[in-house]
Order: structure tokens, then sequence, then C-alpha cells
């Protein structure tokens, strides 16, 4: 189920940057730094009244050496194509602007949801200036203080009113969706072509959730398969071409609908820090991942450079040392057969279900291989695991301090897990919480 796109749009210094941190920071579980992961500033998760969703900053939006005024509406079309509502943010102190009203134009053609917002309100004598604010057309402005936190839960309440009810195509559910996320001309639409020419077994096409996008449905060995191509989201315009940032937004959408996500990265051009970080969006979100290198039919194919490129993948994505590497060619379908079986190895193991009795088997080896720690006097006792979820799989072990659990050997538990079970191509969590 996809979430909701919600964007934050305004001209400079209304607020825009400020506003989003103390939306996302409002959100408890924040995902922890991972080594080789790099964040943008430009997406986050947030929540209210237990409905998720993406927030967009398009304050984070740089668009070269652009006129202001072009930067705004190039900003303003951004959140358009993106979002399902649309907060527009104007500075209480300042009035309506030349700038506000040009901004205002486009949004209003737009026939998306926009709530107003009038930020720095915060002395409550300047509530009564908000009246001049509903001749923008939008309806009830509403104050708030960003820096301050004030008025953003009215401000939210109505945000998610207008959120659109988001239904899923009914399918087999035994079906595995995957989607194919990297760079632009990394070669995702020629993967997908390849694939479906290659086994000329379309059955249909879906209407995404997803606006733009085409589910395609996809069988082979005995297998449903969806695929979520986001190479067909890419909208028309410069703005599109001048930055890469883009394609992460559409990743996003694709990922949350994927059991498992196609990292693919160009044999030519190698390793960008783009890939880390589409790459990182999938690992937060828990998504089985196969990293795919396309375009190995320009590269000296032997199993020397394939050994040596899946090191210099290794060493950049540390995170990600669980996921399967595949070699492939789009263009002439070399080595297209070991896509799909990598596939379903990683949604396997993404739904991969483990008895109490056994994981504990495994969880006592551990400990008599290495015994827990001891920190300031106090030792670590594990009692028991149990696994409380699937996709991903996620273990919760139960003992006497969880902050005697140090991450070290959280990670070699995980470790002990992974080896045991053959969790390949799947991220695994492991809780530490004390016995009740």
């Amino acid at each position: 189920m996809r979430k909701s796109v919600v964007a934050i749009v305004g001209r400079p210094n209304v607020g825009k940057s400020t506003i989003f941190n103390r939306l996302v920071g409002e959100r408890i579980s924040i995902v922890e730094d991972i080594p080789g992961v790099t964040r943008d500033r430009i997406y986050a998760s947030a929540d209210w009244l237990n409905q998720e969703f993406n927030l967009i900053d398009t304050g984070g939006i740089e668009i070269g050496d652009e006129p202001l005024l072009v930067q705004m509406r190039q900003q303003a079309e951004v959140a358009i194509d993106e979002a399902d509502v649309i907060i527009f943010i104007l500075n209480g102190k300042e009035g309506i602007t030349g700038a506000d009203e040009e901004v205002a134009k486009l949004l209003f053609k737009s026939n998306k949801p926009i709530v107003l917002a009038i930020n720095k309100m915060d002395n409550p004598e300047m509530r009564e200036m908000i009246y001049e604010y509903y001749s923008l057309g939008f309806g009830e402005p509403f104050p708030i203080s960003g820096s301050h936190g004030l008025g953003l839960g009215d401000l939210l309440d109505e945000v998610v009113n207008h959120f659109p009810e988001i239904s899923e195509e009914e399918v087999n559910e035994d079906t595995i969706y995957f989607s194919l996320i990297g760079r632009p001309n990394v070669g995702k639409s020629s993967l997908v072509n390849a694939l479906l020419n290659e086994e000329r077994v379309i059955v249909s096409e879906i209407e995404g959730t997803t606006r733009d996008a085409i589910d395609t449905h996809l069988h082979k060995d005995d297998q449903d398969f969806i695929i979520i191509d986001t190479a067909g989201m890419r909208k028309r315009g410069k703005v599109y071409e001048t930055t890469e940032k883009y394609s992460v937004l559409r990743a996003l959408k694709a990922i949350e609908r994927s059991d498992v996500v196609l990292v693919l990265i160009d044999a030519e051009t190698g390793i960008r820090e783009q890939d880390k970080k589409i790459a990182g969006y999938a690992h937060d979100a828990g998504r089985a991942i196969v990293i795919v290198v396309n375009k190995w039919d320009t590269i000296e194919s032997d199993e020397k450079a394939i050994k040596e490129f899946e090191a210099k993948i290794r060493a950049h994505f540390l995170y990600l040392d669980y996921a399967p590497i595949v070699f492939l060619s789009a263009k002439t379908k070399k080595r297209m057969h070991t896509l799909i079986p990598a596939i379903k190895l990683a949604s396997d193991s993404h739904a991969k279900r483990i008895s109490t009795n056994v994981l504990n088997d495994v969880i006592m080896d551990a400990l008599a291989m290495n015994p827990t720690p001891t920190v300031k006097g106090k030792r670590l006792k594990v009692l028991y695991a149990t696994q409380v979820a699937v996709k991903p799989p996620s273990f919760v072990v139960f003992v006497n301090d969880p902050e005697l659990m140090h991450f070290s050997y959280e990670r070699f538990l995980e470790n002990k897990i992974r080896d045991a079970f053959g969790f390949v191509g799947t991220p695994i969590k492991l809780f530490a919480r004390r016995r009740q």
C-alpha cells in the first residue's frame, strides 16, 4: 500500500525547512544512520493520526543557477506532479507578496488539494491579520509557527482530511511485486522490455496506484510477478533533466509497493552517490533487494571482471551485504536467465518464518560460541527469541536488560540467524526486549 504524498511549497525564507524538520521530528521512529547510507533532506516519512505519509521539502530542491522566480515555479511544478496534497506556506510577517501570488496562480490551476499555512504567527495579536489570506482563494488559512510548533496539529488535521482513498488491485496473494530503481539511463525500461519480450507472456496491464505508472503482469517458472516500472514515470520538462533528485521521488513510490527491489547500476559509468541514496531507501523500507549490474556487455566479461566489480559494490554498499548481485545485459539479453531466480530467492527469504524452538537452538549455539559481554559489571543474559513478523523477517530477543545489548553483539546474533537460515536478499530486524 503506497503512502500519500505531501509537498511543502513556498518562496524562500517563509520557513519551509523549519516546518519540514518539525513535522519529521515529531515522528518517533526515525531510522538511525547506517554506515554507507547517504540521505537527502528532500524527502522524509512522517505520520499523523496513525496515517503515515511521505513529505517533500521543495526548499531542498536545487535547480542550478536559474532565476529565483523560475526556480519557485519549477519547485511548485514538482509538488503538483508528485503530491496528493500541497501545503502552501507564506510568511505572516510580510503579508502576500507578488512572488506568493505567482505561485498561488500555478497551484490554483493544479486541481490538487491546497492547504494554506501562514507561518511566523508567533504573536497572538497577529492572528487578526489572517483574514487577508482568504483572498488567495484556498479557503481557510491556518496560522502556525514552525519554530515553536504552534498550530501544526490543526494544519495536519486538514492535510490528512484530503488524503485520497488508495486501493490495490486484487491479485494472487503469492504474486511477487518487484520494482526497478536507479539513476536515469541505467536501463530500467530496457530491462523491463527484455523480460517481457523474452517471455512474451504479458497477461495484462494494470492501472497502478502510483500516478503515471503501469504495472505489468509477468508469468515465469510457474510464478506470477507484477513489475512496477518507475522508468515510465519520468515527466517532461527541463526541471526533471537538470537534477537526479527526482529519480528518488519516483523510486520511493515504487519501493512502498514492492516485495523485491532491483537496484540497477550502470556497468559503464560505475557506482555513483545517487545509487547509494536510492538503495538506502529500499533498505530502510525493509524490502528484499537484488543488485543488478546492467550493460555488462560493454565490459570485458570474465570471472575476474565480475569479482572485481562485485568487490567494489560490497565496499560501497556495506549495509547491503545480504543482497545478491546479478550481472547482465538488457540489450543483448546476456545472463538474463540469472535474474528471475535471484528475485524468487530474495522474495522467499523476505517472507520466511522460523519456528521458535529451531530459532532458539541457533541462539543457544551462538551464545556458547561467543558468550555475552559484560557492561559495567553487569552481564547480558539472553533468555529466548521468537520471530514476530515477516517482510522483513523480524525477531524479538528477550534479555535481562536491553541496555546491555551492544550493537556489535546484536549484529553477531543477526549474522548467526542469517547464516543458519539463509536469509539471502532480505534485511532482518532484531529487537532486544526486557522479559516482563
